[in-house]
């Protein structure tokens, strides 16, 4: 996990076991961003891995070339900071929502109508119409 003190900074204790809980679940591994593109290359994978579906798919389309795959042996170097520059991104969104108090608008849970999942913002459910109390 990377160990990012400073935007966690200022936050509630709660806030911050959540942002660091939070943070763990969605970081992605550097090693295994490397071997994606190096092994996996030719077909986009770490594309996909960091979230660049059109990438990927663009290596997908183009998989019988050869050219993605030495594209992907290439990006293969520069894997590790993109996945670093991914997880900076991934964690600066993360304490934005939760200092603004978006985070819990995030939070689902069941209608008590129907048992749909409704999200915590909205004020009426999307499968029954029920009204919703809110959190």
């Amino acid at each position: 996990m990377t160990a990012l003190p400073w935007l966690a900074a200022g936050m509630p204790e709660e806030q911050q076991a959540a942002f660091y809980a939070d943070l763990e679940a969605m970081e992605r591994d550097e090693v295994a961003g490397v071997l994606l593109a190096l092994f996996l290359g030719s077909f986009g994978l770490h594309h996909f891995y960091l979230r660049r579906a059109g990438l990927g798919a663009l290596y997908l389309l183009f998989c019988w070339t050869g050219i993605p795959f030495l594209a992907g042996l290439i990006e293969c170097f520069w894997m590790p900071s993109r996945v670093r520059s991914y997880n900076l991104a991934r964690a600066m969104e993360l304490a934005a929502r939760l200092r603004s108090g978006t985070f819990a608008a995030m939070q689902v849970r069941p209608c008590a109508s129907c048992g749909a999942v409704v999200l915590g913002g909205v004020r009426f459910c999307g499968k029954c119409g029920a009204a919703v109390q809110p959190f």
